[in-house]
């Protein structure tokens, strides 16, 4: 147009900004800008609310909050482009202030404005999302936002069940007039975050029974709640969707599909989709190096490494390395890890950040040098967490060391007294040590301080329905027959080292 000699509107201009800001080229938003300001349209309202919208959405928030202060009007649409920038960019506070402000002027929020702020409160931090989020909730069912407004909806229901508020976010989604699509995502999304596998599953199912389709984003915490609940029936069904809607060339999910295999066991799957894949970028990589380590195919995990390295000039980050150092560690290959690490500063300038410290230190224990592990502790830059010392206890428990056990246990104990786990790994440590004295000490503790494991669960799917089960459990329909079998069982076995032992007396 330019070269054509036309002249340029403001219509064109904002058009142009318009578009520069859904690619995300802010190199020729600037030449556009230059423009504008060569033309003397500076002073406009409609362009500059284009340009702060530019600069929020390429990640140049200075630059937006500098045309916003710079404007000498503004209107409904400046307002909320500015709050919408700064909540984009991280800066949730500053969001919610500028609302502040807003509402002392003449222009009235909207529908867009109220999705935006909401969708701030979850980066605050103490109690105030909490309370900011129930006040902004508030303000959307006086002015009828909420009975209406998908996008007010999606907003409420996203902030709540980011909280771990997921029953108020069920209940504004079960009550919503109509759901569209993204509201479904929204809920499926909390479900899945919140670890609410099996709501989310049904949702998803009624989702694809009331004919509204699904998105990558809705696949994506699909599959995520698929792994979570270790189905891999149904997580190959929504592989089987995902092959339909030809998303296999979305990253994010090829990395859920990555996720949910190797969860489900089934890490050979993981690594076929991850050939498949044509575009292999780091987050990928890493995922497939993670699915190894966490199935305990450490070897796999670092030749996989080893081949990004030299046959595609792979670049790993501090998010790869943990994933390196997690496979070493799950393969229990301490010198190996020990390189990584070290090769983390010396070849590729990271920094070692607590994770990567945490896989090394568990990885001493682990190997017997609870000393050193406990030296490396003390020397790290990072103040020592809970599941460090967590490592570090368990490693006391299987080699046996009664008084640096004792130690870690009483500061784990410092640190969270209400949790149990401390008192009955160090009971373990004293009774494998014969210290009956000590054993019945950490017990009658439990007992005055009225501290109590909590029992663990498991399940297991049989014809495509979760079977769930506890200790001492009794409400399982076929409860009786489970315990017979388990007496059979336990007679067969006994049986079986009855007759072992005689044949070892025979043959000697």
């Amino acid at each position: 147009m330019c070269s054509l000699g036309a002249k340029l509107t403001k219509y064109s201009l904002c058009s142009a900004l318009n578009s520069c800001a859904k690619t995300i080229n802010l190199f020729l938003g600037l030449q556009i800008h230059a423009q504008i300001v060569k033309i003397g349209f500076e002073d406009n309202l409609y362009l500059n609310s284009g340009l702060v919208n530019l600069y929020s959405k390429c990640n140049a928030i200075v630059d937006a909050k500098r045309i916003f202060v710079h404007m000498k009007t503004h209107d409904q649409v400046s307002w909320t482009s500015i709050i919408s920038g700064l909540s984009q960019n991280g800066a949730g506070r500053e969001a919610i202030l500028m609302f502040k402000n807003m509402l002392v002027t003449q222009d009235r929020p909207n529908c867009f404005t109220y999705a935006t702020v909401i969708s701030s409160c979850p980066s605050l931090k103490d109690e105030l999302p909490n309370h900011l989020t129930t006040l902004f909730h508030a303000h959307v069912i006086k002015l009828g936002f909420i009975f209406f407004s998908s996008f007010v909806i999606s907003s409420a229901i996203d902030c709540y069940s980011k909280l771990g508020r997921i029953e108020e976010a069920a209940l504004l989604f079960y009550e919503a007039n109509v759901k569209d699509n993204v509201i479904f995502n929204s809920m499926i999304s909390g479900f899945s975050q919140n670890l609410y596998g099996e709501e989310a599953l049904k949702l998803f199912v009624e989702m694809r029974a009331s004919n509204l389709s699904s998105t990558d984003h809705t696949l994506t915490s699909v599959l995520n709640a698929c792994g979570s609940l270790t189905v891999l029936e149904q997580g190959r069904q929504v592989h089987s969707l995902v092959t339909k809607m030809g998303s296999e060339n979305n990253v994010f999910v090829v990395c859920s599909l990555l996720d949910m295999y190797s969860k489900c066991g089934s890490v050979d799957d993981a690594f076929i989709i991850f050939n498949q894949t044509v575009e292999k970028n780091s987050v990928l990589s890493t995922s497939m190096i993670m699915a190894f380590a966490q199935c305990g195919r450490g070897s796999d995990a670092l030749k996989l490494f080893e081949s990004l390295l030299t046959e595609e000039g792979f670049l790993p980050d501090h998010v790869c390395f943990t994933a390196v150092l997690t496979a070493c560690n799950h393969a229990g290959l301490l010198n190996e890890a020990v390189e990584y690490f070290n090769k983390m500063g010396s070849e590729y300038r990271l920094d070692p950040q607590i994770d990567h410290y945490a896989c090394l230190i568990d990885l001493y224990a682990r190997n017997g040098h609870v000393e050193k592990a406990k030296e490396l502790m003390e020397k790290i830059p990072y103040e020592s967490n809970y599941v460090m010392w967590c490592s570090l206890l368990g490693a006391c428990k299987v080699h046996v060391e009664v008084e640096l056990g004792r130690e870690v246990a009483y500061r784990l104990i410092e640190m969270d007294p209400s949790n149990a786990a401390p008192y009955v790994t160090l009971a373990h440590i004293y009774a494998r040590a014969g210290l009956w004295t000590q054993l019945a000490d950490i017990r009658k503790q439990m007992q005055q301080k009225r501290v109590r494991k909590s029992a663990g669960w498991s399940w297991i799917e049989i014809d495509k329905k979760a079977h769930v089960f506890s200790v001492g459990d009794a409400t399982h329909p076929k409860s009786c027959e489970i315990y017979s079998k388990l007496n059979q069982l336990d007679l067969d076995m006994r049986g079986d080292e009855h007759a072992s032992k005689a044949l070892e007396f025979l043959e000697f």
